[in-house]
This record gives C-alpha cells, structure tokens and sequence, in this order.
C-alpha cells in the first residue's frame, strides 16, 4: 500500500444551525486504503462525505484530497472523486446505458471514451446485460450496482460509498463486497460509510468510530476489538452490594479492571469473557449476592462501539 495520503482532515466542522453535525473531525486516508466511518444514522458519516465530495461548505477546519485544498481548489479535486450516495441516484424511465451516458457527460466523456468506460462499469456490477432495460425495472440490488457504476464511470482516483448496502438482498451485498475488494486490488481509495459491523471488519483496513458528529476511535478493525480484551461484563445488583463486592470480583482471576456505579451496576473488563462470566457468577452466589441483569461484550466492532459510547449502532 502506498503511505502518501489521498485525504487529509483537519478539525472539520459542519453545522446546521445550532446542530454541529461534524465536530471537529480529523483522520486521514492513504492511497489505496480501504477507510470506514462506522456510525449509526445521524452520527455525522453523510455530512462528513457530502464536504469532502464537495456538495457542502465546511463551517471550520481543513481538508485537502491528492493534495487539492478543498476550500480553495474544489473545481481540481471534482474529477478525481466519485460519490455513490446512500439515496440512489438515477433516472427510473432510462436504461441502465442512458443513465451512463448522462453521468459520463457531466464529466465530458464522450464518443468512443465513453462508450469504452460504459461497457467496462456495466461488466464490473454484472449489468451488461441489462445495459438497454429502464432502471425502473432493476431489483433493489441491481440499482444499488448501477449507482456504483455511475460512481466509477471517469475512473475516479478517490471513491465515496455512503452505505452502499442499505435495503438489498445478501446475493447483491456479497457482490458488492467482492466488487469494492476488487477496486481496491486495482489501486483506488475508498472512503466507506456503514453501520453494519460485518462489512466494516470484512472491507476495511482502517476504520474511524464516529457518534454525535465525532470520531471516538480510530484504527484497524483488529486493534479496535482489542480495545475490549477479552470482553466485558455488565452486571446489575443491588445498589449497595455493588461496591462492597467490588474487591473481590477484582481479585477474580479472569478479570483485569472493574467498577461500579451508584446504582450497584458493575463494569468487569476480563481477559476472557465466558470465563469471567463463571468466575463472577460463582462469587455472587457464594455472597449470596442476586444478579439483576447481565450483559456480555464479547469482542468484536458492535461491542466496541456499545463499551465506548453506551449505545448500540442501530439505535
């Protein structure tokens, strides 16, 4: 993978009023790489794109793509990203080919150049066959994929794909997946919005955790998970006996930090999740201690996400 970033933001920030829907977001992005912004709906992924793709003004902060400053060279970096919106963008009464002719015009395609690249993005989503029926006919996948297509049509070097996945069936997902994977073999920079865990470990080689318009974590899905070690213990009891139990479920040996709240709520971090699970089970009971309520994060980008903001993704 090449280290000269295709992406660099500094301290961005969007707002809508008095609703900061990007605070202060700041990442960058290699050439090449596969970037997630993972976040439930309204988390501030679709505005951070629509300012990078150019479709917004920021409020504050800084951006530059392949070296291009956003606010100042917008009409340099426009040829060199393409945008796949999570809303689909296409004309139903056309064919799949005439909706690629009126995106690859906007981008002055043209003649034997056009017709070229039609054919080529239309292999690529598995739609040449379906070049000449109007859209209005296309399953949900199929229209997802032509989006992409028309995303790809002027070779962008940088590729916006907000949610790409939302509302199509596992065949056309799997697709998808396998197409964007090839994408990145041929050398493009992806930026990936989802909030679907599976496809932010499968895809992805970093990924940012963004919530209420900020980025909480950032790194590869792997070290993220680690975050939680072995998994965390959630466990309700009563008010008063959750912190007098809280020296000896420290002392258990599976566990590696736990606290409490005031409500008796105990937060047991351990080096395994199932065997911590037994270990502070078997003490409640020797204590004669009920457990009101239990829940277990078992390591993976959901529980990373619930453990840093309390709050599950599809919320």
């Amino acid at each position: 993978m090449a280290t000269e970033p295709m992406v660099e933001v500094h301290d961005l920030v969007k707002q809508y009023g008095d609703r900061v829907a990007v605070d202060g977001v700041s990442f960058s992005i290699l050439e090449g790489e596969i970037f997630g912004l993972l976040g439930p709906n309204g988390a501030g992924k679709t505005t951070t794109i629509s300012v990078l793709a150019t479709l917004l003004p920021s409020d504050g902060g800084r951006a530059t793509i392949a070296g291009f400053d956003l606010a100042g060279e917008a009409g340099r970096i426009k040829p060199l990203i393409g945008l796949v919106p999570q809303d689909l963008a296409l004309y139903p009464t056309l064919s799949a080919r005439d909706n690629l002719v009126f995106f690859g015009s906007v981008y002055r395609l043209h003649g034997a150049a056009l017709n070229e690249r039609i054919a080529a993005v239309l292999e690529l989503v598995g739609l040449s066959d379906r070049a000449r029926d109007a859209v209005k006919t296309f399953s949900g996948g199929m229209k997802r994929r032509l989006n992409i297509a028309a995303g790809l049509i002027h070779r962008p070097r940088l590729l916006f794909l907000d949610e790409p996945t939302v509302g199509v069936d596992p065949q056309s997902r799997n697709f998808i997946f396998e197409h964007v994977e090839r994408l990145k073999a041929e050398g493009m920079t992806i930026l990936y919005t989802t909030h679907y865990m599976e496809e932010a470990e499968r895809l992805c080689d970093r990924v940012a955790i963004m919530d209420h318009g900020k980025i909480l974590a950032l790194d590869t899905p792997r070290a993220l998970i680690t975050l939680l070690g072995g998994g965390v213990v959630y466990a309700g009891l009563p008010a008063v006996a959750g912190e007098e139990l809280l020296p000896a479920v420290r002392q258990l040996s599976h566990v590696t930090r736990a606290a409490a709240d005031e409500d008796g709520r105990l937060k047991v971090e351990t080096s395994d999740a199932r065997a911590g699970l037994l270990e502070l089970i078997g003490l409640c009971n020797t204590r004669d201690v009920p457990i009101l309520s239990l829940e277990v994060l078992e390591p993976n980008l959901e529980s990373v996400f619930l453990y840093l903001t309390g709050r599950r993704l599809r919320d």
